[in-house]
């Protein structure tokens, strides 16, 4: 039996859910009503059927425009988990070798000692690239006049370390590389690939590179202001010196330091995060960081993932192919992010029971809290997304919501469907 949910200011929490999951319902709730967000929206799927899609709060605070079941918004690294989908859809079709050389397809990758570094290295943060030496800016990468300036700084740059030896997450220099690789094989933007042979099939409204139709779905983004995440990290560094809050502090206060390189550049400008709620930047392909999507969308895009490369009588790939992303290809403390962290062909195998507690589980998370993610075993599809930014680097909003949706009924008891 479903159960209406409505909650008071500051959000009605508004949605369905499926008999068995009302610890997520309450979880979600709370949530809002503790003014822990501004808007969010959760959508779940087990085995190709819905069994939770709430949604609430503000997706304009100024405007107080209220938060709606398509309201989309900016999805940060959740969208290296769709850019990570489409690079597997190329290695299914025999396009793409995850270990031959990069440089088979992009020659002038090979250039200051990266000939050697395969396409496995790249997308799992193993190519000692996390940062560029040559200054660029957001605005530069948006910009299709620059593609070529863009291009030769990605060709110019030295690895960090001997590729395959270390890990390092590539914040941005991820989805430059990732994009750049994948236009090259199939000889079209990733964008309108990933909408014709994905998302469009599959219901999803997600977008790397959002269309102005879609602009007045587009919630606002609310990140923490500099000033006060620097003094939460500092006094969470104070109070627990061995948290990844605390060394993530003390690896970007280091000039010099890779993890403060980087972060910083490409430079966003005076508006820091706030560009992301820019027009230029939500219109652009950058595969580290600006696609949108509702909760939905996000769920959506993960149904094949979930389900063995098939959903809805549908193979949007083989089973083979997404197979190895259920072990992890590597498990090291992060010299970026300071924590330890896993990656199986472009896709995040975080520390068992943060997400999940099936270790053959993957997706990606982004920065301040949304979610992309695919349990197999269970048959999950997860998406979360909000525009209330959290400082940490894994939100305790999402992290509980998780916990949540493995605590509710035994996931065993086959599909339930949402009530028409």
């Amino acid at each position: 039996m479903l159960t209406e949910l409505s909650n008071p200011a500051p959000g009605p929490a508004r949605g369905r859910y499926a008999d068995g999951y009302a610890l997520v319902a309450r979880t979600f709730a709370d949530q809002l009503e503790r003014g822990m967000e501004v808007g969010a929206a959760l959508s779940v799927y087990r085995r190709g059927e819905q069994v939770v899609d709430l949604w609430g709060g503000q997706a304009d605070a100024s405007r107080r425009a209220p938060w709606q079941r398509d309201t989309r918004v900016a999805l940060f690294s959740v969208t290296k988990g769709l850019m990570a989908m489409g690079l597997h859809l190329l290695a299914d079709r025999g396009q793409l070798d995850w270990d031959a050389p990069v440089a088979e397809h992009w020659p002038g990758f090979a250039a200051n000692g990266k000939a050697a570094i395969t396409a496995r290295m790249l997308v799992n943060h193993q190519a000692g690239l996390p940062f560029l030496d040559a200054p660029l800016t957001l605005a530069q990468c948006v910009d299709p006049a620059q593609a070529d300036a863009v291009r030769s700084a990605l060709e110019a740059q030295a690895p960090a370390w001997t590729p395959g030896e270390r890990q390092g997450y590539h914040a941005i220099t991820w989805g430059l590389y990732a994009r750049e690789l994948f236009e090259r094989i199939a000889g079209e933007p990733v964008g309108p690939f990933l909408r014709r042979e994905l998302f469009e099939p599959l219901g999803s409204d997600a977008y790397l590179g959002t269309p102005a139709e879609e602009d007045a779905r587009v919630a606002t983004l609310y990140p923490p202001a500099i000033g006060d995440r620097v003094a939460r990290m500092l006094g969470a560094s104070l109070l627990q010196p061995r948290s990844t809050e605390a060394h993530v502090l003390r690896a970007s206060i280091a000039r010099s330091s890779i993890a403060r390189r980087a972060f910083l550049n490409p430079k966003t400008g005076p508006r820091g995060v706030l560009a992301y709620n820019d027009v230029p930047v939500r219109r652009a392909a950058l595969a580290w960081a600006s696609a949108t999507a509702s909760a939905d969308g996000v769920a959506r895009a993960y149904l094949p993932f979930a389900g063995g490369g098939a959903h809805g009588g549908r193979r949007y790939l083989r089973e083979e192919t997404i197979a190895p992303v259920y072990a992890r290809q590597g498990w090291a403390r992060d010299l970026v992010v300071q924590k330890p962290m896993g990656w199986s062909q472009g896709f995040l195998k975080e520390e068992r029971h943060l997400f999940s507690p099936t270790p053959q589980s993957f997706g990606h998370a982004g920065m301040g809290g949304a979610l992309g993610w695919a349990d197999p075993v269970e048959g999950l599809a997860i998406g979360y997304v909000m525009n209330r930014m959290d400082w940490r680097v894994r939100s305790p909003r999402c992290v509980a919501l998780c916990r949540a949706l493995y605590e509710c009924e035994p996931l065993d008891r086959g599909p339930t469907r949402l009530a028409p």
